[in-house]
């Protein structure tokens, strides 16, 4: 199995920008994840999320349809199908899964471990909460809170994690290139990347 790199980060971590600026050095294809959660604006379908009903996800759970799948955000299923790795393993891109802590335990669980390398984006818990408020000010305090409390298990587990990079406020592309660097070295690809 090609390996997959798998990207994790609490919300405000900034692991999205992360993966945008990856996809301007190097050809990668994501794996799309699938979820029950409602469409969000500027959001379609397959990007980011096949979106799906809870009724649909848990008849797909029956025909064991799911690669992985977890419980999380607001009681949402969120979960990678068979299917859908088999679409990236046999891309000749580079495999970048997006999927939070829960999701790291499940392929860590399905996957050898030279099957998968996990990076962490981090950031200062103060950190993420400026950048929580500063872009969700239409949610409530509550939102905010429960959001904060979701980022803490990240913390809890960094020991699941191959390799952890500190999203610096001000320096994404210094993020993006140490990032990029590890999957260079991870894949064997380093003297090809110019970085």
């Amino acid at each position: 199995m090609k390996k997959l790199i798998i990207i994790s980060g609490p919300s405000g971590a900034g692991e999205d920008s992360v993966i945008e600026g990856l996809a301007k050095l190097m050809p990668i294809e994501r794996v799309v994840t699938t979820t029950t959660r409602d469409m969000r604006k500027g959001e379609s379908e397959g990007n980011p999320y096949h979106f799906i009903s809870r009724e649909a996800f848990q008849e797909g759970l029956a025909n064991d349809d799911f690669f992985e799948h977890a419980k999380q955000d607001r009681e949402n299923y969120y979960g990678v199908t068979h299917k859908e790795i088999e679409r990236v393993r046999s891309s000749k891109r580079i495999g970048i899964w997006k999927v939070d802590y829960k999701g790291v335990f499940n392929a860590k669980h399905v996957l050898a471990p030279e099957e998968s390398t996990a990076i962490l984006i981090s950031a200062p818990i103060s950190v993420i909460e400026q950048r929580l408020r500063s872009r969700d000010s239409e949610h409530s305090e509550a939102f905010i809170q429960e959001r904060l409390a979701y980022a803490q298990g990240w913390f809890d587990h960094r020991d699941i994690f191959d390799h952890e990079i500190e999203n610096v406020q001000g320096k994404l592309d210094q993020t993006i290139a140490t990032v990029a660097r590890i999957i260079g070295e991870e894949l064997g690809l380093d003297k090809t990347l110019d970085l």
